[in-house]
């Protein structure tokens, strides 16, 4: 049986899933099971649109290739952007979305989906729009071993 392998992002009392797109994002799915489980913040955007982020600078990522990028995720797409032109980052679209920066726009590797409604999404964007950076965990479960 193939287990496939979900991100869980957990924000207060709310854990959102998403299923990792192992065979489209492969290289970028095996450095986020390397440096996961992560507690960080999660912040609005400020140049994107309707997403949040987490900035990731400080992670020792290999060297990955641009797979399965794009520059307009959609709503619950989640990219990881390696720093290829701007910081580290994971980035999570809940809305209308064109990442970019003020180095332009960037194409981040969608490595999953979060499989939540357009208004849990849309509640997720407000909050780091209206109370601020929240904590944040970010752990991958059902591979072989569950990272907690």
């Amino acid at each position: 049986m193939n287990v496939v392998s979900e991100l869980h992002l957990t924000v207060g009392e709310n854990t959102y899933v998403a299923p990792l797109l192992e065979s489209e994002a492969p290289e970028s799915v095996r450095a986020l099971q390397e440096f996961l489980p992560l507690t960080s913040e999660l912040m609005h955007v400020r140049w994107s649109g309707h997403a949040t982020w987490i900035n990731i600078d400080e992670i020792d990522l290999p060297e990955l290739p641009r797979e399965n990028h794009t520059v307009y995720p959609s709503r619950g797409d989640i990219l990881l952007y390696p720093g290829y032109r701007n910081e580290q980052e994971i980035l999570v679209a809940c809305g209308p979305t064109c990442f970019k920066s003020p180095a332009g726009e960037l194409a981040g590797n969608h490595v999953g989906t979060l499989e939540a409604t357009r208004e849990e999404l849309t509640a997720l964007e407000e909050l780091t729009l209206r109370d601020g950076v929240q904590p944040v965990t970010v752990r991958i479960r059902g591979s072989d071993e569950d990272r907690s």
